[in-house]
């Protein structure tokens, strides 16, 4: 099967168990803070690791690899990823780009969306 096939099977499965878990979490529990999405960071990010670790001690086709953690970890939270990438950082020894990635990341992140809230409401004032 072709791997962009795979990552794509792997991102609808990852993107399902997402809004499941998600959605299970919030109904389970009575609060404003986003628990859902928080276990799914957290769990993708367990995962990934888990994964990687595995990955590496055995041999597993490139292609259920991509389809794991392209796919799959890909669509279930980028979080994973970004975890990932910075500790692989960091097993590098490469400390700064570590902590820019961390604060570019998390404070940039935030900073955009509240932009992008901005752009879209005034969009829709120039439009209405």
């Amino acid at each position: 099967m072709a791997p962009i096939v795979l990552i794509a099977l792997g991102g609808s499965l990852g993107a399902i168990t997402r809004y499941g878990l998600s959605t299970y979490v919030l109904s389970t529990v009575n609060s404003v803070f986003p628990w859902g999405t928080l276990v799914v960071n957290l769990s993708g990010s367990l995962l990934i690791g888990v994964c990687i670790e595995f990955f590496d001690q055995i041999i597993v086709p490139t292609n259920l690899r991509s389809l794991i953690t392209i796919g799959f970890l890909g669509a279930y939270t980028t979080f994973s990823t970004y975890s990932l990438e910075t500790i692989n950082l960091l097993r590098d020894g490469e400390f700064r780009l570590a902590g820019v990635n961390i604060l570019a990341s998390n404070i940039l992140s935030l900073v955009l969306l509240v932009a992008g809230i901005y752009v879209s409401r005034l969009a829709i004032k120039i439009l209405s």
